[in-house]
């Protein structure tokens, strides 16, 4: 499986959008656990670093610096 090289402050895309219709992500906290903002309505979800490369989909945006 292709490995996803992801950063702090990234904006990626879920396989799944999320209930308000956007579906662009942006990273805010990576450890263990991964805590990223939904760009669309800002609410926040924390998910465990194996399910959240799994649910990944692509990165749209690195972040730069």
């Amino acid at each position: 499986m292709e490995q996803k090289e992801f950063d702090l402050h990234d904006v990626v895309e879920m396989k799944k959008p999320h209930p308000c219709g956007t579906n662009r992500w942006r990273i805010i906290r990576m450890g263990m656990d991964i805590r990223m903002k939904c760009e669309g309505c800002g609410h926040s979800v924390m998910l465990p670093r194996r399910e959240f490369t799994r649910k990944l989909k692509k990165i749209l945006e690195k972040h730069e610096g």
